[in-house]
């Protein structure tokens, strides 16, 4: 049986319904060896057993097939009541209802609350040694009837309890495995997510630093071989249609790039990303601002500058106990400048660990070096901190 008092009962499992079954066949068993007894042995009052052990299986069929008693502990306690007064009644006629006991234990460890439970063991275990004094007449009384039914409902109690312990253990494993299994298909897809990123990333830089900067060479050059030809020479004609078919190629090349975008700036500038990034932020209060003029960057600074902007701002959330942060996305003549700066609890940049999932510190540095910019960490513990970022800007966005 399933522990009653789980808050959502789960279906039987295999050896839960064979031991239901066991004790289906246990208590009819009892009852037929006892009306066997009876009738076999021409007991006076052999009428009155077979018709006890009937009434007795009667009740209990009628308790087993009604599902309020496996829902409701007060109709489990009816229940109970009635098989009681049902044994009570065999218990009279017939000595050998004492063995109606012991599956009667388990009924009531299974169905009452632990403290009734035992409460209702005690009970029908002085009623079995009652029941046997009563049939004795003033026969020897053997210490087998006195410590038979209390053995018998000590076992039932030990037994029910160690089966509820492992019960709840196999509950806490199952819980166990299927967080585990949900872990794991999280960090699937998070894993696999983080791949398309970053292949998407990969390419778009690769792209923008071979094909697009070879086409725009390829223009520039030939616009240098236009101005030095004279204006009636015959190569002029090709060479405005191979300029303008490296034009169409370079245009072609970036469109690509932006659509190799991260999702993030796929649906506006670096600063509507930042501002969402922002506003999205849990935990402190995160202020964005934008100074100077905006302009157009190369794909791969705006990656870059996005990516540490977001890693910055969860170190912030996850460590900092910051009340307020601000991030300032600055556009200079020559330079783009990222600040994240927090009034949080600080701490010593040169044992700063290097983070998880690429959100130290050394990560955000090899992004900004990578592109020939500059980072600064600047903080101290209890005195908040401060991420910069300086990229120069290419001759194309200046």
């Amino acid at each position: 049986m399933a522990d009653p008092h789980s808050p959502a009962p789960r279906p039987l499992t295999p050896v839960t319904r064979v031991l239901r079954l066991c004790l289906h066949a246990l208590l009819f068993g009892l009852l037929a060896l006892a009306a066997g007894r009876a009738v076999t042995d021409s007991a006076p009052r052999a009428g009155w057993v077979v018709a006890a052990c009937a009434a007795l299986a009667a009740v209990y069929v009628a308790g087993v097939l009604a599902p309020a008693v496996r829902r409701s502990p007060r109709a489990a306690a009816v229940w109970l009541s009635g098989l009681g007064a049902a044994w009570a009644a065999l218990l009279v006629v017939s000595p050998d209802g004492l063995w109606i006991a012991f599956p009667l234990y388990f009924l009531e460890l299974h169905l009452l609350r632990l403290r009734w439970g035992v409460a209702a063991v005690a009970v029908t275990a002085c009623a079995a040694i009652g029941g046997f004094v009563a049939h004795a007449q003033g026969g020897a009384l053997s210490p087998g009837a006195f410590l038979g039914p209390l053995l018998g409902g000590a076992v039932a109690v030990a037994t029910v309890l160690g089966y509820q312990a492992l019960y709840r253990e196999s509950e806490r494993r199952r819980e166990l495995i299927e967080e585990l299994i949900a872990t794991r298909a999280e960090l699937a897809a998070a894993e696999r997510d983080a791949g398309i990123l970053a292949e998407r990333e990969r390419l778009a830089r690769e792209i923008h630093d071979t094909l697009a900067q070879g086409l725009s060479s390829i223009q520039l050059l030939l616009r240098a071989a236009e101005r030095s030809l004279p204006r009636d020479a015959p190569a002029l004609d090709h060479i405005g249609r191979a300029r303008e078919a490296a034009q169409d190629n370079l245009a072609e090349a970036r469109r690509f790039v932006r659509a190799l975008t991260p999702p993030d700036l796929e649906h506006g500038s670096l600063a509507a990303a930042l501002e969402r990034l922002c506003t999205a932020a849990p935990g402190p209060r995160v202020r964005f601002c934008l100074s100077g003029t905006p302009r157009v960057l190369p794909t791969p600074y705006e990656v870059a500058l996005l990516r540490i902007a977001q890693s910055a701002l969860a170190n912030v959330v996850r460590h900092a106990r910051a009340g307020r942060a601000e991030i300032t996305l600055t556009f200079m003549d020559a330079s783009v400048t990222l600040d994240v700066v927090d009034d949080g609890t600080g701490f010593d940049p040169s044992s700063a660990p290097s983070g998880e999932g690429g959100f130290g510190l050394p990560a955000m540095r090899s992004r900004a070096e990578t592109l020939g910019g500059l980072f600064t960490v600047e903080s101290s513990p209890g005195q908040g901190a401060a991420v910069a970022v300086t990229l120069p800007l290419p001759l194309e966005a200046s």
